[in-house]
């Protein structure tokens, strides 16, 4: 697929030569940081050299002492306290992470996790009756109930109080909790807004251990979780999240919990965030997407290392199975595409009856990767079709979903990210006014997908001083993505050829007007070998990872995109 190219801004002159002074870094470097908003020396040094002590005062959030205080009154009662999360990994971290600080101190507990296809989403009525049936009186929600108004209203009928730990955005009312942790709130001053669900359970387990008279350091065994969760929710990677996730991937190197051992023991190198969104969060989503979330959480909570591995392998099963079912569903949907392909140009809506529920976002994500452009895809439930809902960049789904809303049942999401339910005599009338939405609104550009670059270098830049000064950069995620990097002028060095199972990646050895030489691989991009063996120039888009092969240590370019 055609792929657009632009630059980022180029920062000041001015402003480069003196961060370079200031800090001592190479040209390209200050650039780099200078992109991210790092303009001198304390700004480099927090950012290089993540400090404890840069975590905010987590009384500073709205709602935090009444929080506080109501748990320390329930473990002083000897009160019953569920712990309730969300089916994802977001959710089930979240859980984790609070259910076994409590249990420290406080042995009446327990947890839940809704069931993704009985109860959906969220805080449900099932959920709080199991509470009452068990004598619970407090419910602490973590990563959902900002909008449970009715449910939390039905749980004070039944003398159960709330504590809601969301961030997601809060509607114009909220649900009558005792304590609303959620920055996002109006009046909540805490400085730093882009936190998980995770990461607010993090917040409420710091101050709780503040006000017992202990201190951060007591509670860096949690930041895995956090780092998880921050990695698999792609929340900005900046400030409380970045620091977080510094020290949660130092935890999960160093001393990982008896849960995921068994699936980082094969990546015999350091741990990254792309490990955590690539490895981990498939296997603890995919619990929740083909049986039920609480194995993400019985996992995460193993202390026996027989039991971890039972539990590690049945996840694995799940995601296995998961896997499956996304590559054959996508397959189907493809063939139900090239079908129907006069019905629809601006957007793409399937269904068939016994697709798998837990899969279809992940199917939606995957047509986009093929036909750029907003996509729905339905399955059968009970009475009903419901869907997940994925954009292309700079178009709001959620907006389009509100202007065909006379044709659904309910829906809810955010701007690239949705789902619905409809009636199926609905289903083509939402198809043709969901295509005439897309048609409305969607500009040229944003049919064909565009990425961006850091900087245009000469290969001779890419030293090992340059990429150890830039993986000091790391952790990566949205708002401090990888490096991206543009190189013009490029020629075949003589060793390029295509490799793989069916010979569909693209093994490049590339030599610039630099005269430097490095190889790379373009994965799925083998199609080019035979204008490159030509000799013709071309340019490339890519990043820089460290290579391992039989013990000895390279460089080598991870392709993003190549153009003649």
């Amino acid at each position: 697929m055609r792929m657009n190219w632009s630059s980022k801004p180029l920062p000041n002159e001015d402003k480069i030569n003196h961060l370079q002074s200031e800090i001592g870094v190479p040209y390209e470097i200050a650039v780099l940081l200078i992109q991210r908003g790092i303009e001198d020396f304390d700004t480099a040094k927090s950012f290089f050299r993540p400090d404890l002590s840069d975590l905010h005062d987590p009384f500073l959030m709205l709602g935090m002492r009444e929080a506080v205080d109501r748990i320390l009154s329930a473990i002083d009662q000897k009160e019953k306290i569920m712990v309730y999360g969300d089916y994802d990994v977001d959710g089930t971290t979240a859980v984790a992470l609070l259910f076994s600080f409590l249990k420290q101190y406080h042995p009446h507990c327990l947890y839940y996790i809704p069931d993704r296809y009985e109860e959906g989403y969220g805080i449900s009525f099932k959920g709080i009756d199991h509470a009452k049936a068990e004598n619970i009186s407090l419910i602490i929600a973590l990563d959902c109930g900002i909008k449970a108004v009715d449910k939390v209203v039905y749980a004070q009928t039944l003398a159960i109080d709330f504590i809601i730990c969301d961030h997601h955005l809060p509607g114009e009312v909220l649900p009558p909790a005792v304590a609303i942790l959620d920055p996002k709130q109006v009046n909540c001053n805490y400085p730093f807004k882009d936190l998980c669900g995770c990461g607010i359970g993090f917040k409420l387990i710091h101050a709780l251990t503040l006000e017992m008279g202990g201190k951060i350091e007591d509670i860096i065994s949690f930041m895995d979780l956090v780092a998880m969760a921050i990695a698999a929710d792609i929340v900005p990677m900046l400030g409380e999240n970045r620091l977080i996730t510094h020290f949660g991937l130092q935890q999960i190197q160093e001393n990982p919990r008896l849960g995921i051992r068994f699936f980082i023991h094969q990546l015999k190198r350091k741990i990254n965030v792309s490990d955590l969104v690539f490895v981990i969060a498939p296997r603890i989503n995919g619990a929740g997407r083909i049986q039920h979330g609480s194995h993400a959480v019985d996992l995460l909570l193993s202390e026996n290392k027989e039991v971890a591995l039972s539990r590690a392998r049945a996840i694995e099963l799940f995601n296995s199975e998961r896997k499956e079912l996304d590559q054959k569903i996508t397959a189907q949907a493809l063939d139900q595409i090239k079908q129907n392909q006069e019905e629809s140009l601006y957007s793409t809506v399937v269904f068939q009856p016994d697709w798998h529920k837990g899969v279809v976002g992940i199917v939606a994500s995957r047509l986009i990767e093929t036909y750029y452009r907003p996509t729905v895809v339905f399955a059968a439930s009970g009475a009903f079709y419901t869907a997940s809902v994925r954009s292309v960049k700079g178009v709001d789904v959620y907006q389009l979903l509100e202007s065909c809303r006379e044709h659904i049942i309910q829906f809810g999401g955010h701007r690239y990210a949705a789902g619905l339910t409809i009636k199926p005599e609905n289903y083509l009338p939402f198809k043709k006014a969901f295509e005439s939405a897309v048609e409305s609104v969607i500009l040229p550009e944003q049919r064909i997908p565009s990425t961006s670059y850091d900087l245009e270098l000469t290969l001779d830049k890419i030293t090992p001083k340059f990429y150890r000064i830039m993986e000091q950069m790391a952790p990566f995620g949205p708002g401090n993505m990888r490096p991206v990097f543009l190189t013009k002028d490029c020629l075949d060095g003589g060793k390029t050829r295509a490799v793989g199972e069916d010979q569909s990646h693209l093994k490049l050895e590339v030599i610039d007007s630099s005269s430097a030489r490095l190889s790379g691989i373009g994965f799925g991009m083998a199609n080019h070998i035979s204008k490159i063996k030509s000799r013709d120039l071309f340019q490339i888009l890519y990043t820089v990872e460290e290579n391992e092969f039989r013990g000895e240590r390279s460089l080598q370019l991870i392709l993003k995109d190549l153009k003649f």
